[in-house]
């Protein structure tokens, strides 16, 4: 098992990896696999048009999620790290007023969105909660090739033959033969121990197998600095956020309340929490909003991980970006053992697989770089991850924004919190962190369908709401 710091942290844009940035990828990949792919191609066949529905989750909260929108960006050849989101009007617009997709270097095909983009309530793919069918057919209807894909969580999308593979253990393309190629918390520590390395240190020698150090260290501070810009931009914006359900942002005039008593030094017993959560809102309304996003792991929890980095910077100026780069690293090493012995996808396992697995990794990063021993690493994150255990999925109106931007707030304290228990321990603790993360695996596995990024149940159908489309 080897996941790069880079399949982590996806750069994409909002409101959600697995029903936005999934979806998109989904679209491009189908155009790739008609041109290039080895499929039966009847000699007088040609390609004439193209059809798409979306299934399980994705049908449910795809309209809120803009699925439809990210699956016709994929058709017209975007790819969610390189999408500029000012121009996604335009080139839906182009989509749906000429009825054909235009991609350089791909044929023309017929694609009309209303009629050939399906939102299917009734048949859920075997596969994954968030599955689609892509087809493709000549000019008479019928259907010449059909792929199925599914969107498992923090960007990353697998067709049927990847998805049994994964299922089976194998992985999709040839394994990196890395120097600490642990898959378990326990070997994890158990490496660092042998090696006298801290989790940092290994998670960059795995890195350094597939690129060089300059190469990797660019590659981390880019992913930090669209974290940074994020936060950034989600606190200078205001106004309502789209969707319909008339959310206001809040960052904005939470910050400049709080620099206010910065300036006066009236930070207050709860000035920790107030940035923890302010930093992490801006995130989450600029990922609501549609803006550029990191996935950690996944869009629905990015405001975690930034907001901890930012509120650590703010008490503590002397970070170094060696700091940084350790943080991220350590994280992403949680992350990776996460995903691998469980889920990242709240249609799979609920929230607890994003906001609880977003938090343990800022607790074990955070951990790591106030001095923490791999031991207290694993605790912190431990500790992150228990206190998030059965968190639901169920946000209001299919949006990325009731619970999720105050749960990112939340799960950030909760972070924080956690590191601290750690690090005033000596690294043994009652619950190890696998057995943390198989709990999370089984609760995700018994949790109703209802309760897993459907809208069907919880808040989403307890709070009444009257979305106008807008």
């Amino acid at each position: 098992m080897f996941l790069s710091i880079t399949d982590i942290f996806k750069i994409g844009i909002g409101p959600s990896s697995s029903h936005t940035m999934g979806p998109m990828v989904a679209a491009r990949r189908f155009l790739e696999y008609v041109r290039d792919g080895d499929w039966p191609r009847p000699s007088s066949a040609q390609v004439d048009r193209i059809r798409v529905s979306m299934h399980g989750s994705l049908a449910f909260t795809g309209k809120g999620h803009g699925s439809d929108r990210a699956i016709i960006l994929g058709l017209m050849g975007c790819e969610p790290h390189s999408l500029d989101p000012d121009a996604v009007d335009g080139i839906l617009n182009q989509s749906e007023a000429n009825g054909v997709i235009t991609v350089d270097g791909f044929p023309e095909w017929n694609f009309d969105p209303k009629a050939d983009l399906n939102f299917d309530y009734d048949e859920t793919l075997p596969g994954h909660a968030n599955g689609m069918r892509f087809e493709a057919l000549d000019s008479s209807g019928a259907t010449l090739v059909r792929q199925l894909y599914y969107s498992v969580g923090g960007g990353f999308v697998v067709d049927g033959i990847e998805l049994e593979r994964l299922n089976l253990g194998l992985d999709r393309d040839a394994p990196v033969i890395a120097p600490y190629p642990f898959e378990s918390a326990a070997e994890m520590l158990e490496m660092a121990e042998t090696s006298g390395l801290n989790i940092a240190q290994m998670k960059r020698a795995n890195e350094q197998v597939e690129r060089g150090n300059h190469t990797l260290n660019s590659e981390i501070n880019s992913i930090w600095k669209a974290m940074d810009d994020c936060v950034s931009r989600g606190l200078e914006q205001e106004g309502e956020l789209p969707g319909g359900l008339a959310v206001k942002r809040r960052a904005k005039s939470i910050k400049e309340k709080l620099d206010a008593k910065w300036k006066n030094n009236e930070l207050g017993p709860l000035a920790a929490n107030d940035w923890l959560s302010v930093f992490a809102m801006a995130v989450n309304e600029e990922n609501a909003a549609g803006g550029k996003v990191v996935t950690a792991p996944t869009n629905g929890a990015a405001g975690v991980i930034p907001a901890v980095l930012s509120y650590h910077l703010k008490f503590n100026p002397a970070v170094s970006e060696a700091d940084i780069q350790d943080f991220l690293l350590t994280a992403s090493a949680i992350g990776g053992i996460i995903k691998h012995k469980a889920s990242i996808s709240g249609a799979e396992v609920g929230c607890q697989g994003e906001v609880g697995s977003a938090a343990a990794m800022a607790a074990a990063g955070l951990a790591a770089i106030m001095g923490g021993t791999p031991q207290q690493v694993e605790n912190a994150a431990e500790i992150a991850l228990e206190h998030h255990l059965g968190m639901t999925c169920d946000p209001v109106g299919g949006l990325v924004q009731v619970p999720c931007i105050e749960r990112n707030a939340v799960g950030a304290v909760k972070a924080v919190t956690a590191a601290s228990l750690a690090l005033h321990g000596d690294g043994s603790h009652f619950v190890p962190l696998d057995a943390c993360i198989e709990t999370m695996r089984q609760t995700g596995h018994d949790m109703n369908v209802r309760y897993k990024e459907t809208s069907q149940g919880g808040l989403a159908i307890n709070v009444p709401v009257n979305i106008v489309e807008c």
